[in-house]
This record gives structure tokens, sequence and C-alpha cells, in this order.
């Protein structure tokens, strides 16, 4: 059985979306169990009729939550009771705890699993690893994409390593493509820390390095993992998901502004309906925290049932994978 707590505060639209989503991930995934982290009576009281395995369920009180508006390091020491360190503290202390997953405050996870959980012996830095949809239906992830801003060539030789076994161990990518987000293609393209990387990766025993990659490829299909450092991965996501959000708004306008866009769109309307959902980040689950001792997910906070239930599968995944365990054993080999 594979345990994993989830913390049931935090997001827009906890804890409904978060009891809902555990109760789908039960419902899919028979060796699942859950430990549900948050107001103990509140969530009692939403469970209240509802039909799941009542075995597979627990419920850890915690009445207090982070807010997003929070300092982290504050947070994380003044709220100890809370949903999001209940859940951080029963993966530190229980070794049949397999991991966490929130949709809560960004900052407070990566400060709470660092501390508190710690890193994978001789991981530099833990590092965010989402997932985006591409143009030849597959995915792509981004290593690292906000946790750290300021990196090291080995840490970023380490995102490389742990974000190829991520996308190999749960999405069963043989050989995950991985690329260097760079300003060119170009070998010598880059500031010092790229130009160095690229050797570097190149020569990395297992990792199929397939060179650099500009930011305008990310959707293409070519590649299966881009690394970078957090400042570049974080704006590389944000602005693609913003130009694909923006798109949509527009086609949306230009469909109500005349009649005859709108009889077109409303026969095209069940392909529009797939493209919605083919940019709907919720269909693809959370950013994993890798290089964690615990499997670590963090969920978008406007997260619904859906996107909560994809982010358990996640932590299920990666757990059923040992990713962990064989993360451990690249970094150690890489250190030998």
């Amino acid at each position: 059985m594979i345990r994993i707590a989830l913390d049931c505060f935090g997001g827009d639209h906890s804890p409904e979306a978060n009891i809902d989503g555990a109760l789908l991930a039960l419902e899919k995934l028979p060796d699942l169990a859950l430990i549900l982290t948050g107001d103990e009576k509140l969530i009692s009281e939403k469970l209240a009729g509802r039909e799941y395995d009542k075995a597979r369920v627990e419920i850890a009180d915690a009445p207090e939550v982070i807010g997003c508006d929070e300092t982290p390091t504050m947070a994380i020491k003044q709220k100890k009771d809370s949903s999001l360190m209940r859940a951080v503290e029963l993966a530190r202390n229980d070794d049949t705890v397999d991991g966490i997953v929130t949709v809560g405050s960004t900052g407070a996870l990566i400060a709470a699993a660092t501390l508190r959980i710690g890193r994978i012996r001789g991981v530099k830095r833990p590092a965010f690893c989402p997932i985006l949809p591409t143009m030849k239906g597959g995915i792509v992830g981004v290593c690292d994409s906000g946790a750290n801003v300021d990196i090291s060539l080995e840490m970023l030789t380490q995102f490389a390593r742990m974000g190829s076994l991520y996308i190999e161990t749960v999405y069963g990518i043989e050989r995950p493509r991985v690329a260097l987000l760079n300003i060119g293609v170009e070998e010598t393209k880059g500031d010092e820390l790229r130009k160095s990387a690229y050797p570097a990766l190149s020569a990395m025993e297992g990792l199929n390095f397939v060179g650099n990659m500009e930011a305008r490829e990310l959707l293409s299909g070519d590649y299966d993992l881009v690394v970078t450092d957090g400042f570049a991965g974080n704006v590389l996501i944000k602005s693609t998901e913003g130009a694909c959000l923006e798109m949509l708004k527009k086609l949306k306008r230009d469909i109500y502004s005349r009649t005859i866009n709108k009889i077109g769109a409303f026969l095209m309307r069940r392909m529009f309906a797939e493209e919605k959902a083919f940019m709907d980040y919720r269909n693809y689950g959370g950013s994993v925290l890798l290089g964690c001792k615990k499997t670590v997910v963090k969920g978008h906070g406007s997260s619904n049932d859906a996107a909560v239930a994809k982010c358990i599968e996640q932590a299920y995944l990666m757990r059923k994978g040992n990713l962990t365990e064989r993360i451990g054993e690249a970094v150690e080999r890489a250190e030998e």
C-alpha cells in the first residue's frame, strides 16, 4: 500500500476540491491510502455520506492554514499545526508515509520540504519540474521552474539527471530527450553557465542530451525535458501559458464578434472542446519537487478535484517507480 499525505487546505477551492480529488484517486488506485490533513471536523463533515473505502483514509487534525501571502520561513515556524506542516511532519517522521501533495503556498512548501523532509544525499538543491503538453500529443518537463534562481553547473547537471529519471519513471519515456534552454542552438551560445553546461551535459553517462533549445520550441514535441535555472524556467513556463491563454481570449472575442463566426464555432464545438482540454493545465497534474527524501507534488492553487486527483496519481507513480531511490543511486554514481 502506498500512503500519501494530502494537504486539504491552502488552495482556492479547498477543502472541497482536495477531498473530492482524494476520493477520485482512491477509486482509481486500489493500493493507495491517504492521510487527509486539516481541520478534522470540517473534513469529516465533507466526507459524511460519501461512499469510499474508509480503511484507506485517515484524518490528521491540523486547524491552521498557511496563506500564500505569508513569509514562508516564518509561516512554517509559527504555524506548526497547519495542514501543510502536518503533512510534511508525517512524511518526515513516519516511514510508512511515502510523500505529500499540496495546492498551498509554494514558498512554504519549498522551505518545509527542504528543512524538514530533507534532501536526498548528494543532491545540492531540490528542483521543481512541471509538465506541459506538446503539439505532437506528448509532454515536456521543465526543470527547474522556480525553486532555485541562482544555480551552479553541478546543480544544473543534477536537474538534468533527476528530471530525466522522472520523465522515464512516471511517463514511461525511454531515454528522454534532454535539452538545455538557451538563446540559440549553437554550442557556443549563452552565458558562462550555459557555455560550460553544454559539454558537461553531453558527457553525462546515460543522459540523452540533444543540445540547446530556444524558448519558442518548448511545445514543439521535439524534447521531453528542458533544463535551466529556476528564474529562466519560471519565465519560460509563465510566458508560454500566458501567450496561450491570451490567444484563447482573442479567439473567443473573434467568435462572438460576428454571427457567421458563431455558426462556424457551433459546428466546430467538439474540436474547440478538445483544444481547450489540451491546453488546460489541470489535466497534467502538478509540479513535482525533485531531490527530496520523500515524494513531493505541488498542485496549482486553483486546482479543481480532477487536478488534485492527478497530483495524487503523480505522487503515487513516483513512489511506485521508486523514483527517490533511483535519483539517490544516480547521484551517488555520479560522485564516484
